[in-house]
């Protein structure tokens, strides 16, 4: 059974596919926070700003893979479109859950399969795009992919040799916390002098879709 906190469909508000319809299938649980507030301070990862924890989020529930890829259809079927079948695996970190059934049976309906996780865990399953975002106080052990965003700033991060890493694109995305404008005026300074680093922002926020 997969854990889900939430399904919906919306737009890819960040990253490489920004602007990109999709569906987003958001894994409970991670191995960096615990998600409850009392203890984020004080977690591997105090800046995260997802809620992940249990299943009560819109189409959340405990599902059998025919189940879920169900539930996916219909939301994705639930906005007509020409665009090509696009599912985002999320969370919390997806890689606690996903596994090579949930990838074949998304295949057999025609999906791209993007995923973004942590990199706290290395794995030999296929997807279409693998977006990693690593934080600087855990162990980084998906260290290739196609898309590597890392939230910034981030100090321990030596960004020069992390370019050198086998990645397609480089992203920097500012901080969401009390300094939030001046993390976005830094990120931009940075980029505009240090290629291949390129902006990331949270679009969705600013268009106020999910």
């Amino acid at each position: 059974m997969y854990k889900i906190k939430e399904i919906f469909r919306s737009i890819q508000g960040e990253g490489f596919f920004s602007g990109k319809k999709a569906v987003f299938v958001r894994f409970s649980g991670c191995n960096l926070w615990n998600g409850l507030k009392k203890t984020k301070e004080n977690s591997i990862c105090n800046f995260c700003d997802t809620d992940f924890i249990g299943t009560n989020g819109k189409n959340g529930g405990s599902y059998k893979v025919d189940d879920l890829i169900n539930k996916i259809e219909v939301v994705w079927k639930s906005e007509f479109t020409t665009d090509e079948k696009f599912v985002v695996l999320t969370g919390g970190e997806p890689l606690l859950q996903v596994d090579q059934e949930l990838l074949k049976a998304l295949r057999k309906n025609k999906y791209k399969i993007a995923l973004e996780t942590n990199g706290t865990i290395n794995t030999r399953l296929k997807f279409d795009w693998v977006c990693v975002s690593p934080k600087e106080k855990a162990d980084w052990n998906l260290r290739k992919g196609d898309e590597l965003k890392i939230i910034f700033p981030q100090n321990n991060f030596n960004l020069r040799e992390i370019s050198k890493l086998d990645f397609k694109f480089f992203f920097l995305q500012p901080m969401f916390n009390n300094k939030k404008q001046i993390n976005i005026n830094k990120t931009i300074q940075y980029c505009m002098s240090h290629k291949p680093w390129f902006p990331s922002f949270q679009i969705h926020k600013s268009l106020g879709v999910m």
